[in-house]
């Protein structure tokens, strides 16, 4: 095989390959049933080589879904050989034994040839609504027990083999799912951009030949790894480590569920030891991956390149089996995405001392805030789910403030539900959608806001609240910024006056119920008082904070005509300053460190 080509067809094909995994997406999207594709954008379209090698993703595509793609394909080699694919073969699964996820992430794939060649697979995973068993809405809960309660598990099955419809096989799927019509549906449009992929590979294969594509995608992972190198060869050599937690895992009530990260940097090498994280739980937050290992490295060497495999050849991962992250099959993964967020944030949040002038403090750092609502409508007969995700705050920046209701690091472009989309499809009306005063942690750049999203029920139904809390471990600030308000679920029935925090799935509420998915802030960045006092005044005058919150925590005093007060906000923050000062005195003296004299 030839390495000799031009630059400029070299660069061609860069960009070709993601615009073909772009068009998929774009494709699946124009043509699914389900607003979790064509609108929250739960998925994500890849091609991989018949070694399991990422070619490429779609831009915006679910990050975490990135780890857990090639383990598909070196899964399905095992079981059908080299051979056993055939032009016209489309291949369902969502196996936990292999990529550990809840089981409502449906992976559909093809195999691709060119004259006769298997060179490559197209692959779409993306959210089905309903997988049988307690799936509904976003997987089981916590407190499932296993996968066979959670749902209806495919294992590298060929629903069609060499264009033939495997009918006993789609009529076992049809009769185990509660919207067939919506989940067979997107079987559908997964196929169709698949089978869109293979037109472009043709057109590529046709245009540059065989040799010269597969030479470019060689020269590109090599491109790509020593891109990343070169990111990591600018940090200090050394150990670095951070902890994490959730308040628990659901079923063991308050004990934390502990994270703990490892890193050590040599050279252009970086590896990231997870042996330190809770071991499996009979809880349903397992999962099978390295995604938060993977996520975290990308966000910090190649954030805005296209992702392939070079992008983790520099990276070493290592999770033990039996660890949450690397847990055993049939351990239940229903809630498998809850912590890996929080795992993404505790590497980074590692590598802060070595990089001061790009970790920003901690993000909301859940998966985001799942609103599922679903039931059968009374007039109608049609059984209904509402879905949305809602962002969080994310944590100030070295250079600016966090952003705020914007979904986690492992989520790419997936967005909430529209209001209108909701109460259009669904019998339910949204009551608010608000930024939350104050959720923000406080620093020279503030952390974003939390969310509010407050729906009322209109039919009897069940509501999912699956969200782990971060209430023991919230946000942290970095540099002297404080901490983001976690985020939680609430519900008030109509004969109650006041809302309460609530958890679980499958909640039976009778019409009028009204819940509030509440979603974190992010920590603050820097010291609060070196926030430049007009930003202080917009965040008053904008609601994001309050003028206590302006007084007490930022030292900024507004006047009766909202303008800042700069005398008596020097004062104030003086008078910060010297209590902060004696608090940190007097702590030293009750707790004095081997540096103390």
């Amino acid at each position: 095989m030839s390495n000799t080509f031009d630059p400029v067809t070299l660069e061609v094909i860069r960009n070709a390959l993601p615009a073909v995994a772009n068009e998929m997406a774009a494709d699946l999207q124009r043509t699914s049933y389900n607003m979790m594709i064509y609108e929250v954008r739960d998925f994500c379209t890849a091609l991989i080589d018949p070694s399991g090698e990422l070619i490429s993703q779609n831009v915006g595509g679910v990050s975490h879904f990135v780890a857990d793609l090639g383990v598909i394909i070196t899964d399905g080699m095992q079981r059908y050989g080299k051979d056993g694919y055939k032009p016209g073969d489309v291949i369902i699964t969502n196996h936990q034994a292999v990529a550990g996820q809840h089981l409502n992430n449906v992976v559909i794939y093809m195999p691709y040839f060119y004259q006769g060649e298997l060179l490559m697979f197209s692959m779409v995973r993306a959210h089905w609504i309903d997988v049988g068993g307690t799936s509904t809405g976003f997987g089981a809960g916590a407190t499932v027990a296993d996968p066979w309660l959670e749902g209806l598990q495919l294992d590298q099955l060929k629903i069609y083999e060499e264009g033939e419809l495997n009918d006993t096989l789609y009529r076992v799927i049809k009769d185990n799912i509660r919207f067939p019509e919506s989940s067979l549906g997107d079987l559908k449009s997964q196929m169709a951009a698949c089978r869109l992929a293979a037109r472009r590979l043709d057109e590529l294969f046709d245009k540059y030949g065989r040799d010269t594509l597969l030479s470019a995608i060689d020269q590109i992972f090599d491109e790509t790894e020593q891109k990343c190198r070169n990111v990591v060869m600018q940090l200090a050599d050394g150990l670095y480590e951070a902890a994490a937690s959730i308040d628990d895992d659901g079923v063991l009530k308050g004990e934390e569920v502990p994270i703990h990260v490892k890193i050590t940097v040599k050279g252009g090498d970086m590896t990231v030891d997870l042996s330190g994280c809770s071991a499996e739980r009979k809880a349903a937050i397992n999962s099978r991956t390295y995604a938060g290992a993977r996520v975290a490295y990308k966000a910090l060497t190649g954030p805005l390149d296209p992702v392939n495999e070079g992008s983790f050849r520099a990276l070493k991962v290592i999770i033990p089996e039996g660890n949450i992250m690397m847990a055993r099959f049939p351990a239940p993964m229903a809630g498998w995405s809850g912590i890996v967020p929080t795992v993404v944030d505790a590497i980074v949040r590692a590598l802060a001392k070595a990089m001061p002038d790009r970790v920003p403090a901690g993000h909301h750092g859940l998966l985001g805030g799942a609103v599922v609502f679903f039931g059968t409508h009374p007039k109608t007969g049609r059984r209904f789910v509402v879905q949305s995700i809602e962002g969080g705050g994310w944590g100030g920046r070295p250079f600016e403030d966090g952003e705020s209701g914007t979904v986690s690091v492992c989520q790419g472009d997936v967005r909430n539900g529209s209001i209108e989309g909701i109460e259009l499809k669904c019998p339910v009306v949204v009551e608010k959608r608000e930024l939350r005063q104050d959720s923000c942690g406080a620093g020279k750049f503030r952390g974003g806001l939390g969310i509010d999203m407050q729906v009322r029920n209109l039919v009897e139904g069940k509501w999912n609240f699956e969200m782990p809390r971060r209430g023991k471990c919230p946000p942290w600030g970095l540099w002297g910024g404080t901490p983001g308000e976690p985020g939680g679920y609430l519900m008030k029935l109509p004969v109650e006056d006041s809302f309460t925090i609530m958890a679980g799935s499958h909640i039976q509420v009778p019409i009028n119920a009204e819940a509030i998915v509440r979603t974190g802030g992010g920590g603050g960045w820097g010291d609060p008082l070196e926030r430049d006092p007009e930003a202080v005044r917009h965040d008053v005058v904008e609601e994001f904070i309050s003028p206590q919150s302006a007084r007490d925590t930022y030292g900024v005093i507004l006047r009766p005509d909202g303008e800042v007060d700069t005398p008596a906000t020097t004062q104030q923050r003086n008078a910060l300053r010297l209590r902060s000062s004696f608090s940190l005195s007097s702590r030293s003296r009750m707790f004095p460190t081997s540096d103390t004299k």
